[in-house]
Order: C-alpha cells, then structure tokens, then sequence
C-alpha cells in the first residue's frame, strides 16, 4: 500500500494536468507573467551594460569640437582648443534609426535605449594625439571612428604639391588605420576582431575653396601613399639593415605591401571599413551632418 504522501502527489500532479479550472488559471498566469519577466530581466541587463562609443578625432581646427556640441545639444556653440579627451552622451535623432534596433517596435521601452552612444572627443595637435592611438590600441566598445577633416585646406599647391593641411590630414589619418592594421594583424587568437569603421567627415563643404569628398578621398589616398614612401625611406636612411628593412616595412606598411598605389579599400581584408562623406557643422544655411548621423546609426 503507498504511503500517504505519494497519494497526495498523484492527486496533485492528476488535478494539475486534467481540465480544471485551477490547470487553467496556473497555465494562463505563467503564459502571461512570464514572458513579462523576462523582458524585464534583459532590459535590466542591457541597460546596465556599457554604452557604445564612438571616437572623435582629426588635426585641430578641423571642427571637431564644434561637431561634438551640434550632436550634443542640437546647436553649435563656443568652442576652444582641446587639451584633453572629453566623452559625452549623446543620441540619434528621432529620424535616425539605429542598425541594432531594426526589428524593434516603436513602442518598445528600450528602443531609446540602443539609439544613446558615447563620443569621444580627443585633441587635435600633434603632442596629444596619443590620446587618440592609445584609445585605437584598447578600445572600449568602439563602434566607430570619426576622422573630421577641413575640407578647405586639402587641396593640392601649384604643380600638384600637397599643401600642409593636407599633409597633416593625411600622416594622422594613416597613423590611425596602421594602429587598426596592426590591431588586426597582431592578435593571437583565432577569433576574428570586428569591423572597425572608419568615417572620413569632409567638413565645411559650404565655402567655395571645400574640395567635394569624392575628391577629398582622392586626396588623402594619394598623399597617404606619399607617407608611407616617405617613411620607408627615412627608415632606410637611417641605416636600418635591409633584413630588418622588410620585417619593419611589413608591420609599418599601411595596406598592400609593395609597389601599388594606397587605396582605402586595401584595408577592407583587415576589418577597416574607410568611407568618406561631405557636411559642414556651421553654415549660412546651418548645418548639414544628417549623413554623418546615418552612418552612427548604420553602425550602432
């Protein structure tokens, strides 16, 4: 004869899984409760992580103090030449969608959530650009990067000579993807890294002397690869052996080691995604940098 205790378990489990009332009520409560505890639990989750970022950098006067206080607050105001890295929070406008957020519901609370990011702003002059590298080197949730350029000053001299705008522009622009390359090419893992876009913001398109960013690509590819032939010359000339010529030019090499052209899409088999796209921050007309906002959203 069973014991008492196993009667009352067969009654349960027989009264739990026949059509009863108190089956049904238990199924609909746990049918509805749960989903709505879940959801709970991973918004909870989600929102406590770390945002992602984005990190601002260029030669100085570029405007990328300037870009950071428009995406900020929706206006330009005073700015200053910066010393120091400044991170702020910002989101996408209402009219940009985030790429994470694609098959949300507009009614989704966390909607707002994945459309808020970090952008970092970091100094443009030449002795406190290792805030820059360093934060390619490690970085932190990175998204993205935000090379601001001042379209004005790209243009070539007489004879097709670069200028030094241009010149500047481009030996940081390629100091940055060789840091991206080498990130790339020096991990040990068998994990692949992930895609680090690039956006190359040609700004101040609005003054008549602003070269268009089909142009401006052009441009950067061009004097890039003049930098890199530079470089290994001077390493050349300082006496290096030529065995440790080629182990160096390998590594320091930005793109396709040997004779051809730079092109950006060199990069493309390393993870570096390089796209260039024109705007202006301030203007008589105001400012356009709706696509510049596309492209955050495309990779938030």
């Amino acid at each position: 004869m069973a014991p008492k205790e196993w009667k009352d378990l067969e009654n349960l489990v027989s009264d739990l899984m026949g059509p009863s009332l108190t089956t049904i009520v238990i199924a609909l409560t746990a049918a509805i409760f749960i989903p709505i505890l879940l959801h709970f639990l991973i918004y909870r989750s989600t929102s406590s992580t770390a945002l992602p970022s984005f990190l601002l950098v260029g030669p100085s006067g570029s405007g990328k103090t300037s870009l950071m206080t428009l995406f900020e607050r929706g206006q330009v105001g005073a700015t200053h030449t910066s010393q120091a890295p400044l991170a702020v929070e910002v989101s996408l406008p209402i009219s940009t969608p985030a790429a994470s957020s694609a098959y949300r519901s507009v009614n989704d609370p966390s909607l707002q959530i994945h459309k808020r990011f970090l952008l970092a702003d970091t100094p443009g002059h030449g002795k406190l650009r290792y805030h820059a590298l360093s934060s390619v080197v490690d970085p932190q949730n990175l998204r993205g990067i935000l090379f601001v350029v001042d379209a004005a000053t790209l243009s070539s001299g007489d004879g097709g000579s670069s200028n030094d705008g241009l010149r500047e522009a481009a030996e940081y622009l390629h100091d940055i993807l060789l840091q991206l390359q080498k990130r790339t090419t020096n991990i040990k893992s068998s994990r692949a890294v992930q895609e680090t876009p690039v956006l190359v913001a040609a700004n101040k398109l609005d003054l008549f002397t602003a070269l268009p960013a089909v142009l401006v690509r052009a441009a950067l590819e061009s004097e890039i690869d003049s930098v890199r032939k530079s470089r290994a010359k001077g390493l050349l000339d300082s006496g290096v052996g030529m065995n440790d010529m080629e182990n160096t030019n390998e590594q320091d090499w930005l793109g396709e080691y040997g004779d051809n052209t730079f092109q950006f899409s060199q990069l493309e088999e390393n993870n570096i995604r390089v796209t260039v796209v024109g705007g202006n921050v301030t203007g008589t007309d105001g400012s356009h940098v709706e696509e510049w906002w596309k492209w955050i959203g495309s990779n938030l």
